[in-house]
């Protein structure tokens, strides 16, 4: 039997890949919300959605569909970061399950407050973490697990993903509505590191700029150099000149991992994933959120030997 479910962030960057996502599991999007209309693109996949552009009357039309007996069953959240708790308790109290995409909070502390609401309504919270879904990944992870049990690995992150300056004068260029670049576009690499390393054991910042960020992680099995940036300056020559606005690379003892492809369906497979009740739930998100909010607020390291060496370009 199929689902009924809403949708608040719309009109999001990422809620395509959502309504996607709904629609291959053989779902229905029922509703609708977000303050700007530009989302024509739902005609495709669900036209007779209902839409709205403010909050209360949305909140009106979900609390009729369910006294009406179209229980909504899960909201999804593709608000802005610092949105998600709220929207999420939202859910809960709607009674219906939520589907949130990361960051889930800015706070450790949030996840706790979440954990009791979730204790309290009886419903539940999942947090889409694809990178765990990604074949690439998840044939790392199994050889990270089948591999030595004291080996301590090498890892150099890198991502640069280009944003015009739109990106300053948006929520996303505000630190205190999106946790700053190490969260918003970070958040996810910091989990599947986490996820198949280990846990934080050091965490140093050397760099935390509003465009640019970098620093150093020891986990239980590996030491991470890692380098996040939304500056076009910071993509290699040999990229830009190809005309290139991204570049990703993580090498694990100097070997890259393959991953540029294979993300178009990884929201579905999370979709089909927690529709199967074996989605990634709140303490999932524990560790990342942990990591981000200390890169927030860290005391700036002087780099030594374990720099990522793009710092020396900026």
């Amino acid at each position: 039997m199929s689902k009924n479910f809403t949708l608040i962030g719309i009109a999001g960057y990422i809620a395509i890949r959502h309504v996607k996502a709904i629609r291959d599991t053989g779902n229905d999007l029922v509703a609708a919300l977000d303050r700007f209309d530009s989302v024509g693109f739902v005609d495709a996949f669900f036209p007779d959605a209902d839409f709205f552009v403010e909050f209360e009357r949305f909140d009106r039309h979900i609390a009729k569909l369910n006294r009406t007996g179209r229980q909504i069953d899960f909201v999804s959240i593709c608000s802005p970061n610092y949105l998600h708790d709220s929207h999420i308790r939202f859910a809960l109290r709607s009674g219906a399950d939520a589907i949130c995409e990361k960051p889930l909070v800015l706070n450790p502390w949030n996840i706790d407050a979440l954990k009791d609401y979730q204790e309290e309504t009886g419903k539940k919270i999942y947090n889409i973490l694809q990178l765990r879904h990604h074949p690439s990944i998840i044939e790392l992870k199994n050889k990270i697990d089948n591999g030595p049990a004291d080996k301590i690995y090498d890892i150099d992150l890198s991502y640069i993903t280009s944003r015009g300056k739109w990106y300053h004068y948006s929520w996303k260029g505000d630190e205190h509505k999106s946790g700053g670049v190490a969260t918003n576009i970070g958040v996810h690499f910091f989990d599947m590191l986490t996820w198949i390393f280990g846990e934080v054991k050091e965490n140093k910042v050397h760099l935390l700029k509003k465009d640019k960020s970098a620093g150093f992680l020891q986990l239980e099995k590996a030491r991470v150099r890692w380098f996040l940036s939304i500056d076009f300056n910071d993509v290699p020559a040999a990229i830009r000149e190809k005309g290139q606005r991204t570049y990703r690379s993580i090498t694990v003892d100097r070997e890259e991992i393959e991953f540029s492809g294979g993300f178009t369906d990884l929201h579905t497979i999370s979709y089909q994933e927690i529709l199967a009740g074996k989605g990634f739930d709140v303490e999932c998100a524990r560790s990342s959120i942990q990591t981000v909010y200390d890169i927030r607020n860290a005391a700036i390291s002087t780099p030594k030997e374990d720099y990522h060496p793009f710092i020396k370009n900026t």
